[in-house]
């Protein structure tokens, strides 16, 4: 006994070593996978542990901007309104810095965040800076648990109202003090973005400097993408519920067939119960022109 079982002890090393080969190459391959998901997964979990801080960064960005072109702040006021800016803006920076070096294919993540980067990179455009106030709408319309037309209609209403806001005050602060504008208050302003968003332009206000022109333009070809998003949820809308009333339509006129259906399928069943009961004519029945059959007796 001692000897059986020195062999199978001497035999398990052998057997664990040449069956072992086998659990190494998936627990290999596990490895490798975790380690091309790592840098995914912490990109991931670096965006969503900062979605909310760069939201508040955004708002409190908006906030400052607004009170300094608006109030047309001067001196220690203004250059208070600056600061608060350049930290917000050296947040968004920083950010980018580490999306990108969490990236698992940083070429490709560059590729398709080129937007990020003009952020980042042209902090003297303010207009484009606030391209990054865009973030509240995501997470509005992520949390808001409706259905796709409804996160379409949310994120289009707030992208509407946020640029029209925006590019208020963007050409507000290019304008107020260039000489010959008529975009000299936020009204105004306001008044211009909304017919320039909207395509109606009535010539009223027109800005004057190279970036007002810029923000004019980028209005204008915002305004055709929100439009043409309010025109195609406007038709699906109308498609699925003519699509709805058609089924209705189709699952009533189903009813309808299967409720006849069984209607002669009774009728059927009753008239052949009728028949077994009156059952075959006697065989010595009066035929035609009265003559008795001569089959009967």
């Amino acid at each position: 006994m001692s000897g059986m079982r020195s062999a199978a002890s001497s035999r398990a090393p052998a057997g664990a070593s040449s069956g072992g080969t086998r659990p190494e190459a998936p627990s290999c391959a596990a490895t490798s996978r975790g380690l091309t998901q790592a840098p995914d997964s912490r990109l991931a979990r670096w965006e969503r542990i900062t979605e909310w801080p760069l939201t508040f960064a955004a708002v409190l960005f908006l906030a400052v901007y607004s009170v300094e072109v608006i109030g047309d702040l001067r001196g220690r006021d203004h250059l208070a309104a600056e600061t608060a800016i350049d930290i917000v803006w050296a947040v968004f920076a920083a950010d980018y810095a580490v999306r990108l070096r969490l990236a698992p294919d940083r070429g490709r993540w560059f590729a398709h965040h080129l937007l990020d980067l003009a952020v980042v990179a042209l902090p003297l455009l303010r207009p484009l800076r606030l391209l990054r106030l865009a973030t509240p709408i995501s997470v509005l319309q992520r949390t808001a648990g409706l259905a796709l037309r409804g996160r379409i209609a949310v994120y289009t209403a707030g992208a509407a109202i946020l640029l029209t806001y925006v590019g208020a005050l963007a050409t507000l602060d290019a304008e107020k003090h260039a000489p010959g504008a008529t975009i000299t208050s936020f009204p105004k302003a306001l008044w211009w973005a909304f017919v320039t968003i909207t395509s109606v332009g009535y010539g009223d206000h027109i800005p004057t400097t190279g970036t007002g022109r810029t923000v004019a333009a980028l209005l204008m070809i915002a305004g055709i993408a929100v439009i043409g998003t309010v025109t195609a949820t406007l038709a699906s809308w109308i498609v699925s519920r003519v699509a709805e009333e058609t089924a209705e339509e189709e699952a009533a006129t189903r009813q309808q067939v299967a409720a006849l259906q069984r209607q002669v399928t009774d009728l059927t069943g009753r008239i052949a119960a009728l028949q077994a009961s009156v059952g075959p004519p006697p065989r010595g029945s009066e035929g035609p022109g009265g003559q008795t059959d001569p089959g009967g007796s």
